[in-house]
C-alpha cells in the first residue's frame, strides 16, 4: 500500500474533492429510504406528498450531478496517474546504464510500461477512493438499519461478518494467482518477441515446434494461474452473493414477524429492506476494489523494481563542462585508457585487463582479435556504457570521471555490427544524432554511402518509413554510417561496418572512413582484411589483453596469432563470408609482405 501510496500522493487533492463528492453521494443514497419511509408515512397519515416526493426529486438530481463529476474526475485522474508512472519508467530506463537495461529482458521492461502501469489506472484513483466510500457507505447503511430496527439489524450484520471472514480468507490467495500469472505474462512476451526476431533461423533449424512449445509452456502457466485466480475470484464473490441473499430471506421473515406482534412498523420494514438491498451495492464496491487494489498492489512492486534499476548519472541540468584552454590540436592525444581493467558485474572475471591505449587526434586504428578478446567491451569503456573498475580513461588528458557522460558521447559517433534503425523515416534516423543538418549534408552523406539512388528511388524519399522490411540489412548498415558521419566528430568508432554490405558499396564506405580518418581519430573493430590492411595502427587483443600493436607488416613478421587471424580474415574474403576473426584452426604463417592492399 505505501507503494500504491507513493503514484497517487502527488495527486493529493483531487483524491479528497474525489472522496468527498462520493461521500456527499451516498450520504443522498443513503437518505432515499428514509424519504421512501416518509412518503408511506404521509399516505398513511394522509397529509400532503409535496414535501417526500420534491425531497426525492432534490436527491435524484444533485445525486446524479455529483456521481457525474466525481466520476469525470476519477477518470482523468486515473489517466494522469498512469502517464506520471510511465513518464517516469521510461526517463529512467533511457538513464540506466546499458549493463542494466541489456540483462533484463526487453519484453518484461516493456510489460512494466504498458500492461502494469494500466493496473495502476483503478488501483490509484477510482479503489483508493471507492474502498473508503464502500466502507463509510456501509458502516452508514448499517447504523441507519440500527435507527430503524437493533434485531433485524443484529441479523444482518451476522450475515456481513461471516461474509467478510471468508472473502479475506480467499484475498490472498487470489493476489498471489494474479501476480504470478503476471509474471509469466512478461516471459511470454519476451520468449515470443526472441522468437519471431530469429524466425529465419527457427525454420532453418526445422525447430518450429519446440519454439512453440517453449512460448506455450509460458502460456500455460499463465492460463493455470489465471485460471486458479478466476475461481477463487467466483468462489468469493459467490459467497458475498450468497451471504447477502440469506441475510435479506432472514430479514423477511424476522421483518414479518415482528410486524406481525406489533415491534415493527410496515414503513420501516420497507426501509429496512431497501437498506438490506442497497447494502449488496457498498460490500461489492469494496471487493471490487480489494481485488482491483491486489492487482494494483503487485503492479506497483514490479513497477517500483525498475527504480532499482542503476543511473548512469543524475539528469544533466547545468551547463556543460569548459574545454580544457590552452591545447592545441596536437599537443597531446585525443584519447588515452591507462591499466584501464573492466567487468560486466562485481562478481564477473574482468573482460579486459590493463589495457593501455592511445589514440590520436587523427588516423585509423583497427582492433582485431578473436572472439572474446574484449573488443565490444573496449568499445563499450570508451563510449560510457561500462565504468572501469581500475586505471582510467582521459579525454583531452583529462579524466573521464570529470566530463558528463553526454559530454564524452558528444565527441564521438558509434556504429552497431547490428545497426539498429530507430523507428521512424529514413530522414529521422539520419537526423537521429544532429536533428539540424540541413538537406545538402544529408544528401551529400548519402552520396558518399552510395544510397542516393535507393533513396530516390523510393515514393516517399527521406520520408518513407524506415522499417525492418523496407530496406535490407546492407543498406540498413549504411544508413547508419551516414548518420555516424553526417558531421566529422572527435572520434568515430565503427563495429565492423563493411559487415553486409556489397564490394562496391563497401569500398565507399572505406573511402569515407580514410576521409574522416585524415581529419579525425577513427576506430574499427576489424572483421574484414581490408579494414585491417589500411589501418594506421593495429591493435591485437587476446583474453582481454593488448597482445601487440603495429602496422600490418609489422605485426605480420612479430606476432603469430595477427597472422592466423589474417589468414583467417583472407579465407573469409575469398569465401564471400564475414567472421569474427576467429584463428583458423592449423594456420600456415603468413610471411610478411604476402598479403598487399
Amino acid at each position: 500500500m505505501r507503494i500504491l501510496w507513493s503514484f497517487a500522493r502527488p495527486h493529493t487533492g483531487k483524491l479528497v474533492l474525489g472522496l468527498t463528492l462520493a461521500l456527499i453521494g451516498s450520504a443522498m443514497g443513503l437518505a432515499s429510504p428514509m424519504v421512501t419511509k416518509w412518503v408511506l408515512d404521509s399516505l398513511n397519515g394522509s397529509t400532503s406528498l409535496t414535501g417526500p416526493v420534491t425531497a426525492l426529486a432534490v436527491l435524484l438530481v444533485v445525486g446524479s450531478v455529483i456521481w457525474l463529476w466525481q466520476w469525470i474526475l476519477l477518470g482523468t485522474l486515473g489517466e494522469r496517474i498512469v502517464l506520471d508512472a510511465r513518464e517516469s519508467i521510461v526517463r529512467r530506463l533511457f538513464r540506466a546504464t546499458v549493463p542494466e537495461v541489456t540483462r533484463r529482458p526487453n519484453r518484461e521492461l516493456v510489460a512494466r510500461v504498458t500492461s502494469d502501469t494500466v493496473l495502476l489506472h483503478q488501483a490509484t484513483s477510482s479503489s483508493l477512493i471507492g474502498l473508503i466510500n464502500g466502507t463509510v457507505m456501509m458502516v452508514g447503511t448499517l447504523v441507519l438499519m440500527g435507527v430503524l430496527d437493533l434485531v433485524l439489524l443484529a441479523t444482518t450484520v451476522g450475515s456481513v461478518v461471516v461474509v467478510a471472514v471468508l472473502f479475506g480468507v480467499l484475498m490472498p490467495s487470489i493476489a498471489t494467482a494474479q501476480e504470478r500469472a503476471q509474471e509469466h505474462l512478461g516471459r511470454l512476451g519476451g520468449v515470443l518477441e526472441g522468437g519471431l526476431r530469429a524466425i529465419r533461423t527457427v525454420k532453418v533449424s526445422r525447430a518450429e515446434h519446440r519454439q512453440s512449445e517453449r512460448i506455450l509452456a509460458e502460456a500455460r502457466q499463465v492460463a493455470t494461474f489465471s485460471v486458479r485466480a478466476a475461481r477463487r475470484e467466483a468462489t468469493a464473490w459467490t459467497i458475498v452473493w450468497s451471504g447477502i441473499q440469506l441475510a435479506i430471506i432472514l430479514i423477511l421473515g424476522i421483518g414479518a414477524w415482528r410486524v406481525g406482534a406489533g415491534h415493527l412498523e410496515v414503513s420501516s420494514l420497507i426501509a429496512f429492506l431497501l437498506y438490506a438491498f442497497g447494502l449488496m451495492g457498498p460490500i461489492t464496491e469494496v471487493s471490487q476494489n480489494v481485488t482491483a487494489l491486489q492487482s494494483g498492489i503487485a503492479a506497483a512492486g514490479r513497477i517500483r523494481q525498475v527504480e532499482t534499476i542503476e543511473l548512469e548519472e543524475p539528469e544533466e541540468t547545468g551547463p556543460a563542462a569548459p574545454t580544457v584552454a590552452g591545447l592545441g590540436p596536437d599537443s597531446t592525444p585525443l584519447l588515452e585508457l591507462r591499466g584501464v581493467s573492466a567487468a560486466y558485474g562485481p562478481d564477473a572475471a574482468p573482460a579486459v585487463r590493463d589495457v593501455n591505449l592511445t589514440i590520436p587526434r587523427r588516423g585509423h586504428t583497427a582492433i582485431v582479435g578473436p572472439s572474446g578478446a574484449g573488443k565490444t567491451t573496449l568499445f563499450s569503456l570508451i563510449l560510457r556504457f561500462l565504468e572501469a573498475q581500475q586505471g582510467e580513461l582521459l579525454l583531452d588528458g583529462r579524466p573521464y570521471r570529470e566530463y558528463r557522460h553526454a559530454e564524452v558521447r558528444q565527441r564521438l559517433a558509434y556504429v552497431e555490427q547490428e545497426s539498429p534503425v530507430v523507428p521512424g523515416t529514413i530522414r529521422e534516423n539520419l537526423l537521429f544524432t544532429h536533428p539540424d543538418a540541413t538537406e545538402e549534408e544529408l544528401r551529400a552523406v548519402l552520396a558518399q554511402v552510395r544510397l542516393t539512388e535507393k533513396i530516390d528511388a523510393l515514393p516517399e524519399g527521406l520520408d518513407t518509413d524506415l522499417t525492418s522490411s523496407s530496406v535490407s540489412g546492407g543498406e540498413r548498415q549504411r544508413i547508419a554510417v551516414a548518420r555516424a558521419i553526417l558531421r566529422t566528430p572527435d572520434l568515430l568508432l565503427l563495429d565492423e561496418a563493411t559487415a553486409q554490405i556489397d564490394a562496391l558499396t563497401e569500398v565507399a564506405i572505406h573511402d569515407a572512413v580514410q576521409a574522416r580518418a585524415a581529419e579525425s581519430a577513427v576506430v574499427t573493430v576489424a572483421h574484414r582484411l581490408s579494414t585491417v590492411i589500411d589501418a594506421d595502427t593495429i591493435v591485437v587483443m587476446e583474453a582481454g589483453r593488448i597482445r601487440a600493436r603495429g602496422s600490418h607488416a609489422e605485426l605480420l613478421a612479430t606476432d603469430d596469432l595477427y597472422r592466423q587471424l589474417v589468414e583467417a580474415l583472407r579465407i573469409a574474403a575469398e569465401s564471400g563470408a564475414d567472421t569474427d576473426a576467429e584463428p583458423a584452426e592449423n594456420a600456415e604463417p603468413v610471411p610478411a609482405g604476402a598479403v598487399s592492399g
